[in-house]
């Protein structure tokens, strides 16, 4: 008898069996890799308005809410000038109707899983061992945190932050030149989104991107590339980037010691110098292993050729007088790239030759990669919460009385508080602007940051820095000439409070006042 087919059945295995890998792929890449994701926010923490957030995530409100910021935009506007980042996420919260807090958490959490799911990606090239990809995954998703030399970075941000998401993008275009270099028109897309949203960091990712190029390139002779000898060049789309510093603009760049290698400390100097050896070792030990290691040495290669040529750049531009213009541009941030492939590299040696199938040292390796990052973290930056979730009551006296600003004295209300209140002890680095989303005197800790990027600020910031000097023997006298001179109307002081102001509001430590 003839077998027969139903009528409507066909294609139904192979749909069948599209469905099971689907299924596959989610179990056994898709969930370690939220998971992953999910263990490194709780590792690192998440601090919304800590450090660079102070512009970034005041650029966004501000977007949100043209009313906020009257007197002072001018400290994150002009440099938010060379990024699409908070336009981007003003739109995203229109459009999707997300509150902007959830929305910086959800964007937070994909651009880290996306540098995940791309290190899955580039470990997979590298190392023929599965276990080997999932333990380098998992020492970057542990190592977020780890601070990068000399150059105020971690490999990420513990806050939604520009650099993150590049980082994402330029890792994955590495891993798509891994898997197949003769589709270049895949790459190109990722590093112009990335460059919208960080010019620098997008500058140094296609700079790699062209040194692994060159490595992986089966050629007798490979030339440098002339992409990678230009990195700096695209990383200034604007005219203001090169405007020319005064006095006051240096003095700035005086409290940012760490812009210039030639006054880092030994040990900050090892921190940039050794990973080059270490991938200059790797390349070789790897390339005389035989073909099963030929990528891993290639891309050992490329790592130690990008950072070499970057190291180069950066002791040029930062040496001669006259090129003390360019300080602000950190060409020392390459060592970020640097960091993370180290992470990774070093994950999947453990996991090739130390884990194993052995699910003990598993354990130990996770629990020790992990533990210890999130205690250092606790330790250092924390002061109240790990993770400064949206709704969550702080325990931080400065971020409640920010939360108290925001909440109960007018939009266009101009604040002083103590030019150095980011370094205070139990501050913790979080923004006035950012979090009360109003408007302040200049501070001395990370408007500098953004005066040594643009140079015409640098008199403003000045006149305002002296004007509050001395702040902890303010009296009635010295507000009142604030008043006048600047129209500031309200401060934050610390208790006991100066007598004579109309004081709203008050913690253990801080009150907010009126200045009558």
């Amino acid at each position: 008898m003839e077998n027969r087919v139903p009528v409507g059945t066909i294609g139904r295995p192979g749909e069948r069996g599209i469905f099971y890998l689907r299924r596959k792929l989610l179990i056994q890449e898709t969930l370690p890799l939220l998971l992953l994701t999910l263990t490194a926010v709780l590792v690192m923490g998440y601090h919304p308005g800590f450090e660079d957030d102070e512009v970034y995530l005041t650029a966004v409100k501000a977007d949100l809410n043209p009313a906020l910021y009257p007197h002072d935009s001018a400290f994150f506007r002009v440099q938010m000038q060379a990024s699409i980042f908070d336009t981007a996420m003003a739109h995203f919260v229109r459009w999707t109707h997300v509150p902007l807090a959830w929305a910086e958490l959800l964007w937070q959490f994909a651009a880290l899983f996306f540098i995940l799911w791309a290190c899955r990606k580039i470990a997979a090239q590298l190392f023929a061992e599965t276990r080997a990809q999932w333990a380098a995954v998992a020492m970057v998703a542990a190592m977020f945190t780890l601070p990068v030399a000399g150059t105020a970075l971690n490999i990420a941000d513990q806050h939604l932050h520009p650099r993150n998401l590049a980082t994402a993008l330029i890792l994955i275009a590495v891993a798509w030149i891994l898997e197949d270099r003769t589709r270049l028109w895949r790459v190109a897309p990722l590093l112009l989104a990335a460059f919208l949203l960080h010019p620098l960091m997008a500058a140094l990712g296609a700079s790699f991107c062209a040194f692994l190029l060159w490595a992986i390139t089966p050629r007798t002779v490979r030339p440098i590339p002339l992409a990678a000898s230009r990195p700096l060049a695209i990383a200034a789309p604007l005219g203001w980037l090169f405007a020319p510093g005064d006095s006051n603009w240096r003095q700035a760049l005086a409290s940012k010691p760490y812009y210039s290698i030639y006054q880092w400390a030994w040990y900050e100097w090892l921190g940039a110098l050794a990973p080059l050896l270490l991938f200059w070792l790797l390349w070789r030990v790897a390339g005389r292993s035989g073909k099963a290691e030929s990528q891993l040495a290639r891309f050992a290669l490329a790592v130690f050729g990008y950072g070499v040529f970057q190291q180069t750049v950066a002791m040029i531009l930062l040496g001669p007088a006259s090129l003390v213009r360019l300080t602000p541009l950190q060409p020392m941030r390459f060592l970020q790239l640097v960091y993370l492939f180290m992470a990774l590299v070093a994950g999947g040696m453990l996991g090739r030759f130390v884990l194993k199938r052995h699910i003990l040292r598993w354990a130990a390796y996770l629990l020790l990669i992990n533990g210890s990052m999130f205690l250092v973290q606790w330790e250092l930056i924390d002061c109240g919460a790990h993770l400064e979730l949206p709704g969550r009551q702080s325990a931080n006296p400065w971020v409640q009385a920010f939360d108290w600003i925001q909440e109960n004295t007018p939009a266009d209300a101009y604040f002083a508080l103590d030019p150095q209140y980011l370094a205070a002890p139990g501050e913790g680095y979080r923004g006035f602007r950012a979090i009360a989303e109003r408007s302040r005197l200049s501070d001395g800790v990370k408007d500098t940051s953004v005066v040594t990027q643009v140079p015409s600020l640098a008199p403003i910031w000045r006149e305002q820095q002296l004007a509050q000097a001395g702040w902890a023997r303010f009296q009635r006298a010295d507000f009142d000439r604030l008043k006048t001179q600047f129209g500031v109307d309200w401060v934050v002081v610390s208790l006991p409070q100066a007598p004579g102001l109309d004081c709203r509001w008050h913690n253990d430590a801080l009150a907010v006042c009126r200045v009558p």
